[in-house]
């Protein structure tokens, strides 16, 4: 596994092409140290090198504007884990105890990751935060004390597209009878909206047809042949990294309607669709945030982290979708640090201060707007019982060049979702004994 220490203080960064030299540590100066469980490399390099991009800069831009977080700098550290599950699960063993407190938090981004280090995380007081992946049920915080998964979960994405979908065709009613297709990567993670699409086919009548593609996904032509047989009306896919890109190329291919193929939040971002060129147009995803570079806070990484050279920070992957989110999700985290800060003081802070930050995190609209991310990314607030939040979902188009959000938000299905998390995470605390917390 490759290691990189990147302790970024307020001055002597230098960002490249995917370059960073790190500045001399402040001696004495108060540190939160943050672990990074990346892959620049693999198979999955397409869609984490703008990931681990993103974390890094937002970081930085802390660090360097606003000299860390009420002046507590920001540390961190890559581990490559190449999406692979044993690898991640060594990474955070050998990351979880840095720093002057240990880990603040870990984002696994991996679901499979996910699911071996919840039980982990609860023994080592190291909150996890997933956002938008990972085991659905820990949206229930009553159970899932340590694991954060915000804005909206695999089930409740599912549910809003099966409502976009229900009003693409005149209505619920007029999906009886439908033909859908979840197109899923044969993991954990592309199995996880399977019950929810199951169950919401039983409600509405429409005809789910699963189709699982093998990791890493490049072979697909068996898949697309029985999609061409199926006729579907529409296709639904949860994939990542190639399979993405292979599965738009071989839809184009047998010309299927690209405003008829719906990836979720993981499989919409430039490098899924770039490679298929024109053929590409059209093509849908879900998302919980805006593409695009023209938010203050692409200004602000520019200018402070780039030095003003902008076609550094394109090179970067500025703007793009996967970026973008991971600076969503670095916001959640140092914001729920800075909520932290409140109750505990400007200090380098323990993950169960964090985890309590975490909880009673709440970033309003105004809020938002001294970030620098307004009109990118909706307001949340946590609490105890919801770790989820059931944010909305919107839908994005590609129209060849860039990526176009739908005006209409799409709230998830709360009625059916939460009784499925819960359900779900009241099995789990009675197979792991867990005696279920008040909220």
């Amino acid at each position: 596994m490759h290691f990189r220490k990147l302790v970024l203080a307020a001055a002597g960064v230098a960002i490249g092409a995917g370059t960073l030299m790190a500045a001399p540590e402040k001696a004495g100066a108060a540190e939160q140290f943050i672990p990074m469980l990346v892959y620049r490399t693999g198979p999955y390099a397409p869609s984490g090198i703008p990931v681990a991009n993103g974390f890094r800069d937002y970081y930085t831009l802390l660090n360097k504007r606003d000299g860390g977080i009420n002046g507590v700098t920001v540390t961190f550290e890559e581990c490559e884990t190449k999406y692979n599950t044993k690898l991640g699960v060594e990474c955070y063993e050998k990351l979880k105890n840095k720093g002057p407190t240990g880990a603040s938090l870990v984002n696994p981004y991996s679901t499979g990751i996910t699911y071996q280090l919840i039980p982990k995380s609860a023994v080592d007081g190291v909150p996890l935060l997933t956002m938008g992946y990972g085991r659905t049920s820990a949206a229930d915080g009553r159970v899932f004390k340590w694991v954060f998964n915000p804005p909206a979960t695999y089930w409740s994405q599912a549910s809003a597209v099966i409502k976009y979908i229900s009003r693409r065709v005149g209505g619920y009613d007029k999906l009886q009878g439908k033909k859908i297709v979840h197109l899923h990567h044969n993991s954990a993670y592309g199995k996880e909206a399977n019950p929810t699409l199951e169950i919401l086919a039983k409600r509405y009548g429409y005809e789910l047809t699963l189709i699982a593609v093998d990791h890493p996904g490049q072979e697909q032509a068996s898949q697309w042949r029985q999609i061409r047989r199926l006729k579907p009306d529409f296709v639904f896919m949860s994939g990542w990294g190639v399979m993405n890109q292979v599965a738009i190329k071989e839809a184009a291919g047998i010309r299927y309607p690209m405003d008829q193929f719906i990836g979720n939040w993981w499989s919409g971002s430039d490098a899924d669709v770039v490679p298929a060129g024109d053929g590409s147009k059209g093509y849908l995803s879900t998302t919980f945030h805006s593409p695009g570079a023209g938010f203050g806070v692409h200004a602000d990484i520019v200018k402070h982290v780039y030095g003003g050279d902008e076609a550094a920070a394109k090179e970067n992957k500025l703007g793009e979708v996967l970026y973008n989110r991971a600076l969503v999700n670095a916001m959640y985290a140092t914001e729920a640090i800075r909520t932290a800060q409140g109750k505990y003081g400007n200090k380098s802070l323990t993950g169960e201060q964090v985890r309590w930050g975490l909880e009673n995190l709440n970033i309003t609209e105004a809020r938002l707007k001294e970030l620098g991310m307004d009109g990118m990314v909706r307001p949340i607030k946590i609490s105890c019982a919801d770790h989820e939040t059931m944010g909305p979902v919107a839908i994005q188009q590609w129209d060849g060049s860039q990526w176009n959000l739908k005006p209409e938000w799409l709230t998830p299905m709360r009625d059916i979702v939460r009784p499925l998390v819960e359900a779900d995470a009241a099995q789990f605390a009675k197979e792991n004994k867990i005696t279920p917390r008040s909220c």
